[in-house]
């Protein structure tokens, strides 16, 4: 049986060369689990990291219970990363937050009690502490995706999120999907979600894997293949069955 099934809430952690923030992973979730509103546990999915990420994981999780992960042969890219921990997740509820912990998992407990009205629930990064170029773009992009999708979705950049999983799990899988949770969802008959502010930290250790041309040109190309996937996603609900 997987192991995330006798959980009440899993939080997703992509993982990618990330060997000098991993003790702090470890320590950051350690405490946080201590208090967490439910019953909850951490699935790390290493996508294909070339550093010593994968070996640092493997010692994490086999001290710590409520720890697990899966790993990537070959790099994938966050979107296959985040499909796989939804792949291998068996919790009524999901999270997603990024390595760098630019972003705390304390503020989970701000989004899960929305949980039950809506089927995603998604951070806002209140004062980012990114630079400003970064926030430019992160700025256009949102505009621009906004437009394209008519989602309303303020900041879908912001790597903090608690999704149904049951939900989740009829997302379909693109490259860019992270970029449009808030829009996938709503393809979902009755599904809706809601926005909250989140706290935002300066990165610590590592380095970001993101520059112009993920941050910025590929939301511009992405926004396309999601106006495909809206003509011609399948909807449907059984009313009744003898199966």
């Amino acid at each position: 049986m997987n192991k995330t099934a006798s959980y009440q809430f899993t939080v997703i952690v992509p993982v990618y060369n990330e060997e000098d923030n991993v003790a702090r992973l470890e320590q950051t979730f350690a405490e946080w689990l201590k208090n967490a509103p439910c019953l909850a546990c951490v699935l790390f999915v290493n996508d294909g990291s070339t550093d010593n990420s994968l070996s640092l994981l493997q010692e994490v999780c086999s001290r710590r219970k409520d720890m697990f992960y899966i790993s990537f042969r070959h790099n994938a890219g966050l979107s296959a990363a985040i499909k796989a921990g939804i792949d291998y997740t068996y919790s009524p509820l999901l999270g997603y937050i990024d390595a760098d912990l630019q972003t705390s998992p304390e503020d989970f407990n701000l989004l899960l009690p929305y949980a039950k009205d809506y089927q995603l629930v998604t951070g806002v990064r209140a004062n980012r502490k990114d630079t400003a170029f970064k926030r430019v773009q992160s700025k256009i992009a949102n505009g621009f995706r906004r437009m394209m999708t008519g989602d309303g979705a303020t900041d879908t950049g912001c790597p903090l999120k608690v999704m149904h999983t049951v939900v989740a799990k009829k997302i379909p899988l693109f490259k860019g999907m992270h970029r449009f949770f808030p829009a996938l969802v709503l393809l979902q008959d009755g599904a809706k979600y809601k926005e909250l502010p989140v706290r935002h930290f300066p990165r610590k250790a590592g380095v970001s894997k993101f520059n112009m041309r993920n941050r910025l040109i590929a939301p511009f190309v992405d926004c396309f293949a999601y106006r495909w996937i809206r003509a011609r996603a399948i909807n449907y609900k059984v009313s009744e069955h003898q199966i």
